[in-house]
């Protein structure tokens, strides 16, 4: 596992975590869309005890997802970027937004998730799943 530093866009939230694979995964689910006003997200996985908040605070929306348990989506409260997300489905593990990751520009796209949802004119650009492989 490498150890990246994140923050967000206003420099308000400070974090360090650990991924496991220096790569995006992209989420085109329409919780991702609505919540980042794109057409998808990029992500990695990592265990909620991996994340360390070093500046500032998170404030916290929850919504129901398509398992019908609660996503937790973690936030700075200044500029709204989005830190992670746990999805209590997923146990302990998290969903870190990669983009907010120093050197997170250099990460190939790994895969892709919702596959189904995915825009018509976008391109695949690694393998895609219909939805979140279990």
């Amino acid at each position: 596992m490498t150890t990246y530093n994140g923050r967000c866009h206003c420099g308000q939230v400070e974090w360090t975590t650990k991924i496991d694979g220096d790569a995006h995964v992209l989420c085109h689910c329409d919780a991702c869309k609505v919540l980042a006003g794109a057409e998808y997200t990029l992500n990695q996985m990592s265990n909620k005890d991996d994340i360390k908040i070093t500046k500032g605070e998170v404030k916290t929306y929850t919504y129901t997802g398509d398992s019908g348990k609660p996503v937790h989506c973690y936030y700075c409260p200044n500029c709204t970027s989005h830190v992670y997300h746990h999805q209590t489905v997923l146990g302990d593990k998290i969903v870190i937004r990669t983009p907010l990751l120093e050197g997170s520009k250099k990460f190939p796209v790994a895969a892709e998730i919702y596959g189904k949802d995915r825009a018509g004119w976008q391109p695949e650009l690694a393998h895609t799943f219909p939805e979140a492989p279990s």
